[in-house]
Protein backbone atom coordinates (compact mmCIF):
# COMPACT_ATOMS: atom_id res chain seq x y z
CA UNK A 1 0.00 0.00 0.00
CA UNK A 2 1.46 3.10 -0.73
CA UNK A 3 -0.05 4.99 1.78
CA UNK A 4 2.13 3.08 3.83
CA UNK A 5 5.26 4.98 2.94
CA UNK A 6 3.97 8.02 5.52
CA UNK A 7 5.20 5.79 8.24
CA UNK A 8 8.98 6.17 6.83
CA UNK A 9 10.36 7.90 10.20
CA UNK A 10 11.24 11.49 8.39
CA UNK A 11 7.82 11.67 7.25
CA UNK A 12 6.59 11.18 10.44
CA UNK A 13 8.54 13.69 12.21
CA UNK A 14 7.29 16.33 9.71
CA UNK A 15 3.50 15.39 10.33
CA UNK A 16 4.43 15.40 14.12
CA UNK A 17 5.62 18.90 13.77
CA UNK A 18 3.11 20.23 11.52
CA UNK A 19 0.21 18.88 13.86
CA UNK A 20 1.72 19.98 17.06
CA UNK A 21 2.24 23.00 15.16
CA UNK A 22 -1.22 23.24 14.39
CA UNK A 23 -2.59 22.16 17.94
CA UNK A 24 -0.81 24.59 19.56
CA UNK A 25 -2.17 27.39 16.96
CA UNK A 26 -5.77 26.13 17.60
CA UNK A 27 -5.74 25.83 21.72
CA UNK A 28 -3.07 28.01 23.31
CA UNK A 29 -2.08 30.82 20.73
CA UNK A 30 -5.14 31.61 19.38
CA UNK A 31 -7.04 31.44 22.17
CA UNK A 32 -4.70 32.94 24.35
CA UNK A 33 -5.00 36.30 21.86
CA UNK A 34 -9.06 36.02 22.21
CA UNK A 35 -8.85 35.92 25.88
CA UNK A 36 -6.95 39.27 25.63
CA UNK A 37 -9.27 40.86 23.52
CA UNK A 38 -11.89 39.91 25.66
CA UNK A 39 -10.00 41.32 28.47
CA UNK A 40 -9.42 44.78 26.66
CA UNK A 41 -13.13 44.89 25.48
CA UNK A 42 -14.11 44.27 29.59
CA UNK A 43 -11.44 46.83 30.72
CA UNK A 44 -12.88 49.44 27.84
CA UNK A 45 -16.60 48.94 28.71
CA UNK A 46 -16.03 49.47 32.38
CA UNK A 47 -14.15 52.92 31.81
CA UNK A 48 -16.80 53.98 29.39
CA UNK A 49 -19.57 53.27 31.47
CA UNK A 50 -17.58 55.19 34.45
CA UNK A 51 -17.75 58.13 32.44
CA UNK A 52 -21.25 58.16 32.55
CA UNK A 53 -22.21 58.20 36.40
CA UNK A 54 -21.61 59.97 39.31
CA UNK A 55 -18.88 58.81 42.02
CA UNK A 56 -20.57 57.20 44.67
CA UNK A 57 -18.85 56.32 48.72
CA UNK A 58 -16.83 53.06 48.56
CA UNK A 59 -19.21 51.31 50.87
CA UNK A 60 -22.08 51.67 48.45
CA UNK A 61 -19.82 50.25 45.58
CA UNK A 62 -17.58 47.79 47.34
CA UNK A 63 -18.73 46.63 50.61
CA UNK A 64 -15.51 45.75 53.27
CA UNK A 65 -14.27 42.61 52.72
CA UNK A 66 -14.78 42.41 48.84
CA UNK A 67 -12.17 42.26 45.94
CA UNK A 68 -12.98 44.73 42.97
CA UNK A 69 -14.69 42.24 40.05
CA UNK A 70 -15.62 43.35 36.47
CA UNK A 71 -18.19 44.61 37.66
CA UNK A 72 -16.52 46.89 40.22
CA UNK A 73 -13.69 47.85 38.72
CA UNK A 74 -12.76 51.30 37.05
CA UNK A 75 -15.98 52.46 38.54
CA UNK A 76 -15.51 56.41 40.87
CA UNK A 77 -15.73 56.07 44.48
CA UNK A 78 -15.49 58.89 46.96
CA UNK A 79 -13.95 58.21 50.07
CA UNK A 80 -13.15 60.25 53.33
CA UNK A 81 -10.10 59.84 55.74
CA UNK A 82 -6.70 60.37 56.96
CA UNK A 83 -3.07 59.45 55.10
CA UNK A 84 -1.20 57.21 56.74
CA UNK A 85 2.31 58.38 55.33
CA UNK A 86 4.41 56.51 57.62
CA UNK A 87 3.48 53.68 55.82
CA UNK A 88 3.71 54.24 52.11
CA UNK A 89 5.73 52.13 49.57
CA UNK A 90 6.96 52.88 46.21
CA UNK A 91 6.21 50.72 43.66
CA UNK A 92 9.52 50.48 41.48
CA UNK A 93 9.90 49.30 37.50
CA UNK A 94 6.64 50.95 36.25
CA UNK A 95 6.10 52.13 33.07
CA UNK A 96 3.31 55.10 32.38
CA UNK A 97 2.67 56.63 28.66
CA UNK A 98 5.83 54.52 27.68
CA UNK A 99 8.45 55.74 30.02
CA UNK A 100 10.15 54.34 33.46
CA UNK A 101 8.22 55.59 36.85
CA UNK A 102 7.93 55.43 40.15
CA UNK A 103 4.32 55.08 41.49
CA UNK A 104 3.48 56.18 45.40
CA UNK A 105 1.30 54.08 46.89
CA UNK A 106 -0.30 55.58 50.44
CA UNK A 107 -3.01 53.85 53.04
CA UNK A 108 -5.46 56.07 54.17
CA UNK A 109 -7.84 55.36 57.13
CA UNK A 110 -11.42 55.84 56.74
CA UNK A 111 -13.81 57.60 58.93
CA UNK A 112 -15.51 54.27 59.33
CA UNK A 113 -11.97 52.62 60.37
CA UNK A 114 -11.32 50.73 56.81
CA UNK A 115 -8.02 51.32 55.74
CA UNK A 116 -7.75 51.20 51.95
CA UNK A 117 -4.49 51.44 50.07
CA UNK A 118 -4.12 54.61 48.04
CA UNK A 119 -2.06 55.21 44.39
CA UNK A 120 -1.44 58.92 44.54
CA UNK A 121 0.27 58.90 41.03
CA UNK A 122 3.65 58.50 39.06
CA UNK A 123 7.35 59.90 39.55
CA UNK A 124 9.89 59.70 37.07
CA UNK A 125 13.11 58.94 37.71
CA UNK A 126 16.09 61.32 38.96
CA UNK A 127 19.21 59.18 37.56
CA UNK A 128 17.23 55.88 38.44
CA UNK A 129 16.18 57.20 42.16
CA UNK A 130 12.88 58.21 43.49
CA UNK A 131 12.83 62.27 43.21
CA UNK A 132 11.79 64.42 45.86
CA UNK A 133 7.81 64.77 46.31
CA UNK A 134 4.78 66.21 48.14
CA UNK A 135 4.18 64.55 51.31
CA UNK A 136 0.43 63.26 51.90
CA UNK A 137 -1.44 65.94 53.21
CA UNK A 138 -2.63 65.69 57.16
CA UNK A 139 -5.91 65.59 58.75
CA UNK A 140 -8.90 64.33 57.21
CA UNK A 141 -9.78 64.59 53.47
CA UNK A 142 -12.24 63.01 51.09
CA UNK A 143 -11.04 61.98 47.95
CA UNK A 144 -12.16 60.80 44.31
CA UNK A 145 -10.81 57.76 43.07
CA UNK A 146 -11.41 54.58 40.85
CA UNK A 147 -11.43 51.06 42.25
CA UNK A 148 -8.61 48.84 40.89
CA UNK A 149 -7.96 45.04 41.51
CA UNK A 150 -4.55 43.65 42.88
CA UNK A 151 -1.83 43.19 40.63
CA UNK A 152 -0.36 40.59 41.18
CA UNK A 153 4.30 40.05 40.85
CA UNK A 154 4.95 36.13 39.39
CA UNK A 155 7.32 35.91 41.67
CA UNK A 156 5.22 36.87 44.71
CA UNK A 157 7.91 39.05 46.15
CA UNK A 158 7.50 41.53 49.37
CA UNK A 159 8.03 44.72 50.08
CA UNK A 160 11.71 46.09 50.99
CA UNK A 161 14.78 48.66 52.01
CA UNK A 162 17.82 49.04 51.44
CA UNK A 163 21.22 51.12 50.78
CA UNK A 164 19.41 51.34 46.65
CA UNK A 165 16.16 52.71 47.95
CA UNK A 166 17.84 55.03 50.84
CA UNK A 167 15.88 52.87 53.20
CA UNK A 168 12.82 53.39 51.62
CA UNK A 169 10.33 50.62 51.38
CA UNK A 170 9.72 49.36 47.44
CA UNK A 171 7.45 47.11 45.90
CA UNK A 172 7.49 45.49 42.40
CA UNK A 173 3.51 45.72 41.89
CA UNK A 174 0.89 47.57 43.54
CA UNK A 175 -0.72 45.21 45.77
CA UNK A 176 -2.72 46.11 49.09
CA UNK A 177 -1.67 41.86 50.29
CA UNK A 178 1.93 43.61 49.98
CA UNK A 179 1.62 46.45 51.36
CA UNK A 180 -0.29 45.30 54.46
CA UNK A 181 2.65 42.36 54.91
CA UNK A 182 4.76 44.98 55.05
CA UNK A 183 3.07 47.86 57.32
CA UNK A 184 0.50 45.06 59.52
CA UNK A 185 -1.85 47.06 58.77
CA UNK A 186 -5.58 45.31 57.95
CA UNK A 187 -5.89 46.85 54.24
CA UNK A 188 -8.85 45.99 52.31
CA UNK A 189 -8.29 44.23 48.99
CA UNK A 190 -7.61 46.41 45.31
CA UNK A 191 -6.73 50.10 45.56
CA UNK A 192 -7.68 53.22 44.96
CA UNK A 193 -6.06 54.99 42.11
CA UNK A 194 -6.42 59.16 43.04
CA UNK A 195 -8.33 60.96 40.42
CA UNK A 196 -6.53 64.26 39.02
CA UNK A 197 -6.94 68.09 41.53
CA UNK A 198 -7.47 65.56 44.43
CA UNK A 199 -5.49 65.67 48.08
CA UNK A 200 -2.55 64.00 47.53
CA UNK A 201 -2.38 63.18 44.10
CA UNK A 202 0.94 63.76 42.57
CA UNK A 203 1.37 62.89 38.99
CA UNK A 204 -2.45 61.50 38.29
CA UNK A 205 -1.94 57.63 36.20
CA UNK A 206 -3.96 58.52 32.61
CA UNK A 207 -6.81 56.19 31.90
CA UNK A 208 -6.27 53.48 29.46
CA UNK A 209 -6.77 53.91 25.61
CA UNK A 210 -10.71 53.07 24.82
CA UNK A 211 -9.24 50.81 21.78
CA UNK A 212 -9.48 47.62 21.02
CA UNK A 213 -6.31 46.82 20.38
CA UNK A 214 -4.61 44.02 17.81
CA UNK A 215 -5.63 41.23 19.88
CA UNK A 216 -8.36 39.83 17.48
CA UNK A 217 -6.35 40.72 14.35
CA UNK A 218 -3.77 38.07 15.73
CA UNK A 219 -6.09 35.46 17.00
CA UNK A 220 -7.11 34.71 13.58
CA UNK A 221 -3.92 34.66 12.36
CA UNK A 222 -2.94 31.87 14.68
CA UNK A 223 -5.88 30.32 13.20
CA UNK A 224 -4.74 31.23 9.93
CA UNK A 225 -1.31 29.98 10.61
CA UNK A 226 -2.53 26.51 11.61
CA UNK A 227 -4.67 25.88 8.74
CA UNK A 228 -2.08 27.00 6.69
CA UNK A 229 0.34 24.16 8.32
CA UNK A 230 -2.59 21.34 8.06
CA UNK A 231 -2.94 22.36 4.01
CA UNK A 232 0.48 22.21 3.38
CA UNK A 233 0.80 19.13 4.66
CA UNK A 234 -1.70 17.16 2.86
CA UNK A 235 -0.36 18.87 -0.20
CA UNK A 236 2.97 18.05 -0.19
CA UNK A 237 1.68 14.46 1.02
CA UNK A 238 -0.76 14.02 -1.92
CA UNK A 239 1.66 15.55 -4.51
CA UNK A 240 4.86 13.04 -2.61
CA UNK A 241 2.41 9.92 -3.11
CA UNK A 242 1.95 9.95 -6.64
CA UNK A 243 3.75 8.24 -9.01
CA UNK A 244 7.30 9.61 -9.23
CA UNK A 245 7.15 11.52 -5.59
CA UNK A 246 10.16 11.03 -3.21
CA UNK A 247 7.71 8.80 -0.95
CA UNK A 248 6.97 6.02 -4.08
CA UNK A 249 9.08 3.20 -4.58
CA UNK A 250 6.49 1.70 -7.15
CA UNK A 251 9.06 2.20 -10.19
CA UNK A 252 6.66 4.38 -12.53
CA UNK A 253 8.94 6.69 -13.90
CA UNK A 254 11.92 8.88 -12.89
CA UNK A 255 11.54 9.58 -9.24
CA UNK A 256 10.14 13.37 -8.77
CA UNK A 257 12.84 15.07 -6.38
CA UNK A 258 11.24 16.22 -2.77
CA UNK A 259 11.20 19.64 -1.56
CA UNK A 260 14.15 19.33 0.47
CA UNK A 261 16.73 17.91 -1.96
CA UNK A 262 15.27 20.56 -4.52
CA UNK A 263 16.65 23.26 -1.41
CA UNK A 264 19.78 21.79 -1.13
CA UNK A 265 20.18 21.61 -4.59
CA UNK A 266 19.58 25.72 -4.64
CA UNK A 267 21.74 26.43 -1.97
CA UNK A 268 24.96 24.60 -3.65
CA UNK A 269 24.34 26.29 -7.15
CA UNK A 270 24.25 29.70 -4.88
CA UNK A 271 28.42 29.38 -5.16
CA UNK A 272 28.88 28.53 -8.29
CA UNK A 273 26.78 31.28 -9.43
CA UNK A 274 28.43 34.27 -7.73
Amino acid sequence: MRWKLLLRPGWLALTLVVFGFAVTCFTVLSPWQFDRHDDRSTQNTAVQSSFDEQPRPLAEILPEGQRPGNDTEWRRVLVEGTYLPEHEIIARLRTVQGEPAFEVLTPLRTTSGRVVLVDRGYLRPDNGDVPPYAAAPGGVVRVEARLRADETDPQRRDAFSDVSTQGQMHAYAVDSRTVARATDLDISPGYLQLAAGQPGVLNALPLPQLEAGPFFSYALQWVAFGVMAVLGWAYFTVRELKPGGALSDDGNGPRRKSVAELLAEDEADEPASR
